[in-house]
């Protein structure tokens, strides 16, 4: 029977409230984003306030499934980087649930998410994708607002050019006008020039009443062409001058049927059977332009006799000299045979272009069609995925906030966005199958949410930078210095009567060892790669030497804590061979670049190592004679 707990509400509760906000957010931005690329079709004409809410209402729908990858990887990572600020995520750890264990509630949400994204692209967003174009196509038929500005010639009327020197925008008046009316050509543009004028709009708002006062007209009375020395004209003065002209101002809305064949206003189903059909019809056109072409190659002229189209039938070109045809005619023949070739072949040539433009745009819309299936799909599991990358991404990351997520966040969906770019454009272009482009950016995060989700789980420090910075300074061979400072509570005193004895004893030790190793001597390239990984003898001196910092680290003194910091770390594995597995450190010595670089390191580390531990051996002496002077009762 399915449970609901207390941590599974809280879980849900904390997600949720992030996840409703960083949605409008996400949704805000991208709505901005297509405002910014639409804004030209609405600034300038007047439009309704009606108008602009539907399409904002609709451009909202249309946007909705590719704000939801965003807003889950951007509440995920904040929700997770909370819970490990918090330690509230150490603590469900610490209680023996597992990452998995957490996410559990939050899969079945995002789960839920997957298939509102997916009802939202098949359902409501094919018609509101049909409303907002049909909206977008109105919009740039609306004629702009009557706005002429002052200074420069004004265009936005068809057939006319306006330029209005000075305009006084509380009368309406315009000064020192200039019209160019083009309405009959270029070539019989008639020119208007006066000292003022007013332009109105009609109560209908589709014509404009042009008003001018005190000016002259000028224009052509027939064509001027290029030989034409004069061309009769026409001036005119006048006093006062009216004229109508065409202007429809009213937003028009267009038919919706014109996006029935665009993909993008049909579902799944529609999709499918589109696809299905354009299948046949590719087939059935090429088929029907290869036998064209198959056809056209041995073409008769119909007027021949029977037995004249037997033998042309059975003729083959290679049977005979058609230089010696083509150098026997006439001039004229020869004249009139390269000018039918020529008719003939640019006929041709027309005629295959036009053919191969039809099999493009066709084999164009298919692909398109294909896509828009698939990116129903895509886009609607881009959601679980990017849940898998940010859930254990602010586990480890384990920063809240608008911060550190934020940035993350944007990272990872400005890479998605790449990829998933790039694959739609060499799907859409032809370079690659359909199905592969579009599931590029899905084949490369999904298996990122699988290992971001293991490590996590198993407390991976796959995103610490210390491990890094500390994994560098291994390979560098930057050592480690101590840093021990006095205690302020001490439970058990050090053994101050026992200890010389043990440190006289490891002095000992690390000198046999010393003389048995021979560390000034380079050590053999080839038996390098051969010897044990594992210096036995120098992790047993290493780790009693840490027993006794340890116990010695309990003291009083300040003198003796002094002494303690002159020991070394010791990294006991770095010099001998780097790799464990027998082969593989064969193939690394074969190898020489890699081997080189190994073997000078691990000379390096010996030559230290014989330092380190000679310094052991001085240091257990200023130790002992601490111990035995000033702190042995």
């Amino acid at each position: 029977m399915l449970r609901i707990k207390k941590l599974d509400i809280f879980i849900l509760k904390s997600f949720c409230m992030l996840f409703m906000g960083t949605f409008f957010i996400c949704l805000f931005i991208f709505m901005m984003q297509f405002l910014w690329k639409y804004v030209d079709e609405m600034v300038g004409k007047g439009l309704e306030l009606s108008i602009l809410a539907q399409f904002f209402f609709y451009s909202a729908l249309t946007l909705v499934p590719i704000s939801l990858p965003l807003a889950v990887l951007l509440a995920a990572l904040i929700t997770f980087g909370n819970f490990g600020e918090r330690f509230e995520l150490l603590a469900m750890k610490a209680a023996g649930i597992s990452l998995l264990k957490i996410m559990r509630p939050l899969i079945v949400f995002i789960i839920l998410v997957c298939g509102i994204s997916f009802y939202f692209q098949n359902v409501i967003g094919p018609k509101a994708q049909v409303k907002l174009w049909t909206l977008l196509m109105s919009m740039r038929q609306k004629s702009p607002e009557l706005d002429i500005p002052e200074g420069v010639f004004y265009d936005e009327i068809g057939g006319y050019n306006l330029y209005v020197k000075h305009k006084n925008r509380k009368t309406g008046m315009l000064y020192d006008v200039l019209i160019y009316n083009f309405e009959k050509g270029f070539e019989n543009a008639q020119i208007i020039k006066s000292d003022s004028g007013k332009l109105e709009m009609t109560a209908d708002k589709q014509h404009l009443y042009l008003h001018l006062y005190s000016g002259e007209q000028f224009e052509n009375l027939r064509s001027q062409n290029m030989n034409q020395n004069n061309v009769p004209y026409r001036r005119e003065a006048f006093r006062a001058k009216h004229a109508i002209i065409e202007f429809d101002s009213d937003f028009n809305m267009v038919n919706s049927d014109v996006m029935n064949s665009s993909s993008n206003s049909k579902d799944m189903k529609m999709l499918q059977t589109s696809i299905d059909s354009m299948k046949v019809e590719n087939d059935s056109v090429g088929r029907v332009y290869f036998n064209e072409a198959i056809n056209s190659t041995y073409k008769i002229p119909v007027d021949l006799k029977k037995a004249d189209t037997l033998k042309i039938e059975q003729a083959r070109l290679n049977e005979y000299n058609v230089d010696s045809l083509f150098s026997v005619a006439t001039l004229s023949q020869k004249q009139k045979i390269m000018n039918t070739a020529v008719s003939r072949a640019e006929s041709a040539g027309n005629d295959w272009n036009f053919k191969s433009y039809n099999v493009i745009a066709t084999e164009k819309n298919l692909r398109r069609h294909m896509m828009s299936w698939h990116e129903k799909l895509t886009l609607s599991l881009a959601c679980l995925i990017f849940f898998f990358i940010g859930a254990p991404l602010g586990g480890i990351i384990r920063k809240g906030g608008l911060g550190m997520p934020v940035v993350v966040s944007v990272l990872i969906f400005i890479i998605y966005y790449i990829i998933n770019n790039t694959g739609f454009k060499m799907a859409r272009d032809g370079q690659w199958i359909v199905w592969m482009g579009m599931w590029t950016s899905t084949a490369v995060l999904a298996p990122l949410g699988a290992f971001l989700t293991y490590k996590s789980n198993n407390d991976s420090v796959v995103l610490n930078a210390d491990a890094y910075i500390n994994w560098f300074k291994k390979i560098a061979g930057v050592r480690s210095v101590r840093h021990l400072s006095r205690k302020d509570v001490i439970i058990q005193d050090p053994d101050y009567a026992r200890l010389p004895a043990e440190l006289q004893a490891l002095s000992a030790d690390c000198r046999a060892y010393v003389e048995k190793r021979n560390f000034k001597r380079a050590p053999n390239y080839f038996k390098l790669w051969m010897e044990d990984s594992r210096d036995e003898e120098m992790v047993a001196i290493s780790e009693r030497l840490e027993e006794l910092v340890d116990e010695m680290s309990n003291t009083k003194s300040a003198h003796l804590m002094n002494a303690l910091n002159n020991y070394p770390i010791i990294p006991v594995y770095a010099h001998v061979r780097p790799v464990d597995n027998y082969w593989l450190s064969l193939l690394c010595g074969l190898v020489v670049p890699v081997g080189l670089f190994f073997y000078f390191r691990i000379w390096a580390f010996r030559i230290r190592l014989g330092k380190d531990v000679g310094r052991i051996i001085e240091t257990n002496g200023e130790v002992k004679e601490i111990i035995e002077k000033d702190l042995r009762l």
